[in-house]
């Protein structure tokens, strides 16, 4: 454990002094169950709200001429569990989890659930550790490639990126993108496309331009896969 530990912290690009408090934070509650010490859910409930709080200050300084309805959902794509969950692949937590036998065998190392709240009780633990510069050092820095794609009504457009690289984790392929039905006029057209990884279907999604559709059918597979779909 002690060369998985010391592997992370140079992903994470921060050392810990307390070497206790990381463990925590990679503690799932199944390993708890099995009569470990305390899980990883305090420091989640911490670790969401520093993020939230963090994620808020930087688009409200970023992007002043935001409505509070760009500003809101904007943070809901960048604290969601989809793209904490690839910032947890990015840093490879799932080698370094503490998990249940059970759910160690059911695919927990690469559940999105379990790498979102890893990755929030990082934040809280870098907190309580160092500071809340240093948590916000991390933050930014873990969500710099979603921060610097998200515009103003048009968050959803990061489900493409997310999608790509779950996929390229899982199966080291990229899905592909096929217009299904296209109608309308010139000035008005409408897509319907759908997003394939080989020969199946991963999602299918409806715009008003190609993008849109791409974005909707990326969100949707995303879902599917959440809910155990595909």
């Amino acid at each position: 454990m002690t060369d998985k530990i010391q592997q992370l912290q140079k992903r994470l690009g921060f050392e810990f002094a307390n070497r206790d408090l990381l463990i925590q934070a990679l503690t799932h509650c199944s390993c708890v169950q099995e009569g470990g010490e305390a899980s990883n859910e305090r420091l989640e409930f911490l670790g969401d709200a520093i993020l939230g709080a963090v994620v808020s200050e930087y688009l409200y300084q970023a992007f002043p001429d935001w409505s509070e309805g760009d500003l809101t959902r904007a943070k809901a794509a960048l604290v969601s569990e989809p793209t904490l969950a690839a910032v947890g692949r990015r840093l490879k937590l799932g080698k370094a989890l503490r998990l249940s036998k059970g759910e160690e065998q059911s695919g927990g190392r690469e559940r999105s659930s379990i790498l979102c709240g890893a990755v929030e009780a990082l934040v809280a633990a870098i907190y309580l550790e160092a500071g809340l510069a240093a948590a916000r050092e991390s933050i930014l820095r873990w969500l710099a490639e979603p921060l610097g794609s998200i515009v103003p009504g048009e968050q959803s457009k990061d489900y493409k990126t997310l999608l790509q690289e779950i996929l390229q984790e899982s199966h080291r392929t990229l899905p592909a993108y096929r217009v299904m039905e296209e109608s309308g006029p010139d000035h008005d057209k409408t897509f319907v496309i759908e997003v394939c990884l080989g020969k199946e279907i991963l999602g299918v999604g409806v715009g008003k331009s190609k993008k849109e559709a791409e974005q909707s059918a990326a969100r949707q597979a995303l879902e599917r896969r959440e809910n155990g779909q595909n």
